[in-house]
């Protein structure tokens, strides 16, 4: 038996606790970790409050990411001692994920932790930050490049936002940060973040064009927000959306694709192919200041989760969110 945050839900609605449970032994293709950390991310405090359906069955134990070192294997890529990462594939919304002390997974879900980066600073990275540079990877996959001008960050203060300012930055890139807290202004400069913009400037009934004011954008809001953004992106530039803070609706018309082709591109952080996320935690390695990853992210204990996710819905929550687990393992 062992220590995990764990959902339920019953004809009284759901329940969340702290709780302790056990594995069924490993089935074909699985691996068992010990893990060290995990973290909090928008999609676990979706899940631990219920805000939406995220979750796909019950009970279930949340928590998209974790890191930490295999301790039985019946996959034959993974043995005893390695350390290895997990991000998205549905971990914690249809299979148990890593707010718990063990977690057992289908060994084709793990990647080796990459070189150069601890168990801590990859869980700090996170799905948050891997999606970050996804998105990164598919502006420059279209032809966006440091010679642009501004690169515009949505959600800047977030977990997502935050690691993409900082990795755009130092790639050399002239960026925007939006935020709808202006006490932020200073901790997105020190990310790298040349314009820091309010939120209120993207909200409001957009227009089918508006003044053309960047050359691309990473956006994580949707709704009035990636609209109105879409109708100020220069000609031929490229917004790459990755989330639905503020809402899954998309009020905009065909003007920007067809007037200004612009492009839209879908970035998936869950189902990505082992290649493509390979490539994005290359490229963390190699981009990211591990000194400003320090600087956004915060220790969470493991029994302070079920009460802090709530805020990540009252947008309070700044940067990323690292829970540890059995840190003494790496």
């Amino acid at each position: 038996m062992f220590d995990a945050i764990l959902i339920n839900k019953d004809e009284n609605g759901q329940t969340v606790a702290k709780s302790q449970i056990t594995f069924e032994p490993l089935a074909e293709g699985e691996v068992a970790v010990d893990v060290a950390w995990s973290t909090l991310n928008f999609k676990d405090a979706l899940a631990i409050t219920g805000a939406s359906p995220v979750v796909r069955s019950f009970p279930m134990v949340p928590g998209i990411d974790f890191s930490g070192i295999v301790t039985e294997s019946r996959h034959p890529d993974y043995k005893a001692g390695d350390k290895v990462i997990l991000n998205g594939w549905s971990v914690g919304e249809k299979y148990w994920g890593g707010l718990a002390k063990r977690a057992q997974v289908n060994g084709d879900f793990l990647i080796p932790l990459p070189e150069g980066i601890s168990m801590r600073e990859a869980m700090a990275v996170g799905t948050a930050g891997y999606t970050a540079m996804l998105c990164i990877l598919a502006l420059e996959s279209n032809g966006v490049t440091p010679e642009v001008d501004e690169v515009l960050v949505t959600g800047a203060t977030g977990g997502v936002g935050s690691v993409a300012v900082a990795l755009l930055a130092a790639k050399g890139y002239n960026v925007a940060a939006v935020t709808g807290r202006a006490s932020e202004a200073d901790y997105l400069k020190g990310l790298g973040a040349s314009t820091i913009l309010d939120r209120e400037e993207l909200q409001g009934k957009p227009r089918p064009l508006n003044k053309e004011r960047w050359a691309a954008a990473i956006d994580v809001a949707g709704g009035q927000v990636l609209a109105n953004l879409l109708s100020m992106i220069k000609y031929g530039g490229t917004v790459a959306a990755c989330g639905l803070a503020n809402s899954m609706d998309l009020p905009t018309t065909v003007a920007p694709f067809i007037l200004r082709g612009v492009t839209l591109k879908g970035v998936d952080s869950v189902m990505a192919p082992k290649a493509a996320r390979q490539a994005a935690w290359a490229a963390l390695a190699q981009y990211l200041d591990k000194a400003k990853l320090e600087a956004m992210t915060t220790e969470v204990a493991l029994d302070e989760v079920i009460g802090i996710a709530p805020k990540f819905l009252e947008g309070q929550v700044r940067g990323r969110l690292v829970v540890p687990i059995a840190p003494e393992l790496g």
